[in-house]
């Protein structure tokens, strides 16, 4: 029989973390802790704001399945237990580092994966265009992702790129724009030298790029949530961003990868901010994506023991004592 442990923590951020429409001071997260034979695994979850999610409705999720989990549910089964979210992707995650220190491998080795250093993007958040500049001068990582809405876009952007020339840059606009305003702006973000724009239209109203030749690669966030929304999307965008809390888990994560890529999309892994628990996992989609965005610890005051290394953008140290 196995033990299972819920748990709610709160982390501050160093300061507001603001986008289309939404601004936090702090991450409330979902530990997730199942113990086998001595043995405990854990996964974070930090859930799907657009979808409702709260450290609190995940724990409720959990707790409604409790009996199946001390019998001994595996990975497979869970799948058909709970809905893709993030419930089910701190239970998942928690069964995968379990099952590696069970086993006494890696992550890597149970996946057959190689595990390499990756470089991830360093977010600026909305702001006035001159302290947008200001953050962007500050990240020493040589990738950024500029979040956006529908207010100033050129002006901030242009602050951004006039302050790191340098850098390789990432817009995220979180379904802020309309399909009106990305067809004008889309120009000029490709003659700044912008590589990607993420997630421009709301989700559930981006019919129109199925139409459009956009001069910019486009990636899906929000409009993808797992793989059963990847036939739609593939039609309208050329990347999909995965992240852990949308798919449910590491498991149907490394589903939607492979076939994204099957398709011909570019692959993204991202966050919904979190410790470096929560990134742990991501580290594993990363090794097979186009872009990284795993910068979500850095938002932190503080971090977990054994915490993922962030040096000049460049993300290692995945250990045992942490995760996987």
């Amino acid at each position: 029989m196995r033990q299972v442990e819920l748990t709610i923590e709160s982390w501050p951020l160093l300061e507001p973390f603001v986008i289309t429409g939404h601004s936090w001071t702090h991450c409330d997260v979902l530990i997730v802790s199942i113990t086998e034979n001595g043995v405990t695994g854990r996964g974070e979850a930090t859930g799907v704001y657009y979808l409702n999610e709260t450290a609190e409705s995940m724990y409720r999720q959990v707790a409604n399945i409790l009996k199946p989990l001390r019998q001994g549910v595996s990975r497979e089964q869970l799948q058909s237990l709970l809905p893709a979210g993030g419930a089910r992707n701190a239970i998942d995650c928690a069964l995968w580092d379990l099952e590696a220190k069970q086993a006494g491998q890696s992550i890597f080795k149970l996946i057959g994966l190689p595990s390499s250093p990756v470089v991830t993007v360093n977010t600026v958040t909305i702001d006035t265009p001159r302290k947008m500049a200001n953050k962007a001068r500050a990240i020493t990582s040589s990738q950024i992702k500029v979040k956006l809405d529908d207010q100033q876009p050129m002006e901030r952007i242009a602050a951004v790129r006039n302050a790191r020339p340098d850098a390789d840059i990432v817009v995220d606009v979180n379904e802020g724009w309309r399909f009106s305003q990305l067809v004008e702006l889309a120009p000029q973000f490709k003659a700044l030298g912008i590589e990607m724009i993420e997630q421009p239209l709301p989700r559930g109203e981006d019919e129109a790029l199925e139409a459009y030749q956009s001069p910019i690669m486009l990636c899906a966030d929000e409009s993808c949530l797992d793989t059963a929304e990847l036939e739609q999307v593939a039609g309208r965008y050329q990347m999909v961003n995965i992240k852990l809390d949308k798919t449910g888990g590491l498991t149907e994560a490394m589903k939607l990868a492979w076939r994204a890529r099957e398709k011909g999309l570019k692959l993204m892994v991202g966050n919904m901010t979190g410790t470096s628990l929560a990134m742990a996992p991501a580290y594993v989609i990363a090794q097979l994506c186009d872009f990284v965005d795993l910068d979500g610890a850095l938002f932190l005051g503080r971090d977990r023991s054994y915490p993922m290394s962030y040096e000049q953008g460049v993300v290692t140290g995945l250990s045992p004592q942490l995760w996987g």
